[in-house]
């Protein structure tokens, strides 16, 4: 598979699980700066990792909100909270998987975690409002 087919299928499931508008939004705001890593993000992470059969996106979901909320970055959490909404988990999932960042990474990264979550679902709240 080529580069521009890679970075293509993962540009199609980056808008099916984080939204159009957002990805959209990404892309234009991109500079000579951070074009590449847009771009990179776009094809390995997306198109080369979220594309493969072996785990379904509501896996993938669990996986990367657990990392990100150990790793303590709000601003990808949040996002992959809204995602992860979009791929089938409840509230009450992602609440578990909070508690257990809380338990095995720390308590101020689960307060953290927490409460970029209660932003997200805000957000998604006030947008289907």
């Amino acid at each position: 598979m080529t580069k521009t087919e890679l970075f293509e299928k993962g540009l199609k499931v980056r808008k099916e699980v984080l939204g159009e508008d957002y990805v959209n939004k990404s892309i234009a705001g991109a500079d000579e700066f951070t074009r590449t890593m847009a771009e990179w993000s776009t094809e390995f992470c997306w198109g080369a990792l979220w594309t493969r059969p072996g785990v379904d996106r509501r896996t993938r979901s669990i996986v990367n909100l657990a990392m990100l909320g150990a790793l303590n970055r709000p601003h990808e959490l949040k996002l992959h909270v809204k995602g992860a909404l979009k791929n089938g988990l409840t509230k009450e999932e992602i609440k578990e998987i909070l508690l257990q960042i809380a338990v095995y990474c720390g308590v101020p990264a689960g307060i953290d975690a927490f409460r970029n979550a209660r932003e997200a679902f805000n957000e998604v709240d006030a947008a289907g409002s």
